[in-house]
């Protein structure tokens, strides 16, 4: 192969991953999840740490295996190095750094949040790539903010959350249904039987492009508080339909500022990335906007949504190709910066 080839490792929060990729092409893309935190209704950072180092050797040699290639072959190791949980961070660092030593390659450190608005280069992400500038909604259970993307290291973040991310919404008022962590994922399945116009919730009115989502879980508590002390069973017997209502409002409020933005910035080419971009119904009104007001949409594939090492491989390739490497010296970091 005369591309180059890097392996990519990625450890910020619960899941270990790692990929190995050839130019753009992902060869293998592997992850391991941790189910130890279901029962606590979610990540406890130590346990996610301890769990790290339990998976991250296994998971290594799985994504070399699957690659059909050997260790010595890669050009490059590329890593997470923030932000996140810090106890999960330097497992991934610390592998990737002495990795890097014992092969004699090059490190880089990848940002995790560039690294998902990013996934959108790999060469199987999307029909074509968005094309410069455009605007990515990154949305996840830590984070959710509009970013304009002016070139692949040149990002701006326009707008985001003063306090709960939309991820977070949905694991909180997921608790208040009492539905396993995480929640989405099962919001999502259950809003497909429901009417979500059947509840309504309120939103927030904050100025810009900026998010709130505090308020409309304080606001399904209450309904819920209320609606319960007449009916004992109104949940259960409303699941489907409360949980459309809730997937619907959350939606609406993402949409609405990411369509002020587009209008104000007269920018079509519009992208999502994170793991609440895997949710059916936001990839849907993505897709309705597309036709209503004249986006070109990138809605990456579902294994590029989630937290994975294929979208730090890609960064790493990106970082590769301009000699951007990093110090052996460096360390993780919670906060990092777009």
């Amino acid at each position: 192969m005369s591309a180059s080839i890097i392996l990519g490792i990625e450890s910020s929060c619960d899941d270990t991953s790692a990929a190995i990729i050839s130019g753009s092409k992902i060869l293998s893309n592997i992850a391991a999840n941790q189910a130890i935190h279901n029962e606590y209704g979610g990540v406890v950072p130590e346990l996610a740490s301890r769990a790290h180092q339990q998976n991250i050797i296994p998971v290594v040699e799985k994504a070399f295996s699957k690659a059909n290639i050997q260790q010595n072959e890669i050009c490059a190791i590329g890593f997470t190095r923030g932000p996140g949980l810090l106890g999960s961070l330097l497992v991934g660092t610390s592998f990737a750094k002495s990795l890097a030593m014992s092969l004699d390659v090059p490190l880089i450190e990848v940002n995790h949040l560039q690294a998902h608005i990013l996934a959108h280069f790999i060469d199987d992400a999307n029909p074509t790539p968005p094309t410069f500038p455009f605007l990515c909604l990154t949305v996840s259970g830590g984070h959710t903010m509009i970013v304009l993307v002016k070139d692949y290291f040149d990002m701006e973040i326009i707008g985001k959350t003063i306090d709960d991310a939309a991820g977070e919404a949905f694991d909180k008022i997921g608790k208040i249904f009492d539905l396993d962590y995480p929640a989405g994922p099962i919001i999502d399945k259950l809003a497909k039987e429901g009417n979500p116009d059947a509840f309504q919730f309120n939103k927030p009115r904050i100025e810009n492009y900026d998010y709130s989502f505090s308020g409309i879980k304080t606001s399904v508590l209450y309904f819920i508080q209320k609606e319960v002390r007449k009916n004992p069973d109104f949940i259960k017997e409303n699941l489907n339909d409360l949980c459309a209502s809730v997937q619907k409002s959350i939606i609406e409020i993402l949409m609405k500022k990411l369509e002020k933005a587009s209008v104000d910035l007269n920018i079509k080419d519009v992208a999502i990335a994170g793991g609440v971009s895997a949710n059916s119904a936001l990839r849907k009104t993505m897709e309705i906007n597309q036709e209503k007001l004249g986006w070109n949409i990138f809605i990456p594939k579902f294994e590029y949504t989630t937290d994975n090492a294929a979208m730090i491989a890609i960064v790493a390739k990106l970082k590769y190709e301009r000699g951007e490497f990093t110090d052996i010296r460096t360390t993780a970091t919670a906060k990092y910066d777009l």
